[in-house]
Parts: C-alpha cells; structure tokens; sequence
C-alpha cells in the first residue's frame, strides 16, 4: 500500500505553511472543512484545518480515513502545559492520548474511559513517535517530550481544574482535539501520532503574546511534520 499521510492542523498559520511547500495542491470542501490533497516531501498527504473540539477532529479523521485512505495520520497544534518541565514553546509527542472529560464513572468505569472500547487511553504508534521525536529534536533540540495528551472540549486555565485533570489522567499536556483523532485512527486501525507545542502552563501565567508564540509554534509544527513526512517517505 502506498504511504498517505493526513495532517491533521490546529492552526490556520501552519496550514498555510505546509499548503506553501506542497505540490499539486487541490483542495476540496466535505462538511464544511477544506481538504488539500498533494505531495509533500515526495509523498502524497492530505491536509486539513479540522477547527476546534473532539467532534470537529473526529469528522475530520473519519473522511480522512473513508474518503482520502490515509495510511497514517497526523494531528499538530498547541496545547496548554501540565508539567512543571514544560515551558512554553517546548514540543510534546504523544505516547498515547485519553480524554480528561469522559466521564461514565457511575457506570463503574475508570474516569476517561468510553464504554465498548478495550482501552482507556488510545496509543500512538511506536515508528511514528520515533519519527515524530526525532523530527522535533531536530527542530528545537533539547526542548521535546513524550508522554501522554489529555483532551476535552475545555480551554483550561484554571489551577484546579489543571490538577484535576492531572490527577485523572497523567497527562503531559492538555488540549481538545488528539484524543478525538487518537480513538478514530484507532477504530481504523490506522498509525498516528500527536505533535504539540506548549502555548502555556494552563494556569494563568501566559508569558509571550499569543501572535509570537502562535508564529513560532506554528513554524516549529509545520517543520516537524515535514521532517516527519521525509521519514515515512525514506522508510518506504
């Protein structure tokens, strides 16, 4: 089967970044979203800006495995940081990604859990976060972790719902879409990763101002997802 990667953006910044080094670019609406199929690093991808929340990334997923039969998926954007290591800027990769926000514990299931799947969190495949690893080191070297991604459809800023969310799911970093992306490549059985730059420490203490930091993190994406895509174009 031939290598198709769908790269899943936050950021309308970081789309424009990689829509400008694609080649034959074609793009086409379905649900509302704009879906560019081209070639980027020698293999083809199709790109698409999902908007934000678990529904949005999950529609977006879904076509992306139905209507373009990508081989592995993508997901980059931002997130807010809940490690005391992670500063603003830094990039997270995702070991696996589970929901902050699922919550059936009254049915006698572990917090995050969603009933009728085998597990509580969604893994992401080994290659693609060696790839991914690698790609961010490159890009901003020193500055890179994995772990797990905690989703939900909440802008988180304050303290206690941060420690909250922390201690339910042990998550690196929160934001609200991976887990959405996580669980559809997962019923697809299709290969992902997540890639996230550290927007803030989800507790009030934002320090640069959004328009530098959304330029930088967006950069540090679009780079990231090149190198990645060079990998998976090498490893064929």
């Amino acid at each position: 089967v031939m290598t198709t990667l769908g790269i899943i953006g936050a950021m309308q910044v970081e789309v424009d970044l990689l829509l400008k080094a694609m080649d034959r670019k074609y793009g086409k609406t379905i649900a509302g979203s704009v879906f560019y199929e081209g070639t980027l690093e020698g293999i083809p991808v199709v790109v698409v800006q999902c908007g934000v929340g678990k529904v949005n990334a999950a529609i977006c997923a879904q076509i992306l495995c139905d209507c373009y039969h990508v081989t592995h998926l993508v997901n980059t954007g931002i997130a807010g940081s809940l490690c005391a290591d992670l500063d603003i800027g830094d990039l997270v990769i995702s070991t696996d990604a589970m929901y902050h926000d699922f919550d059936c514990v009254n049915f006698g299931y572990p917090m995050g859990k969603v009933p009728g799947m085998d597990v509580i969190s969604f893994p992401a495949d080994k290659t693609m976060i060696d790839y991914a690893f690698a790609a961010a080191e490159t890009v901003n070297p020193g500055h890179t972790k994995k772990g797990r991604i905690a989703s939900g459809d909440q802008f988180v800023a304050e303290k206690a719902l941060k420690d909250k969310i922390i201690a339910n799911t042990q998550g690196l970093c929160t934001e609200m879409e991976g887990a959405a992306i996580a669980q559809t490549a997962y019923r697809n059985q299709v290969p992902f990763v997540i890639l996230r730059a550290i927007s803030d420490k989800a507790d009030n203490s934002a320090s640069m101002d959004y328009p530098t930091f959304e330029r930088i993190a967006a950069h540090r994406c679009a780079e990231v997802t090149r190198n990645l895509a060079r990998q998976l174009k090498a490893a064929e």
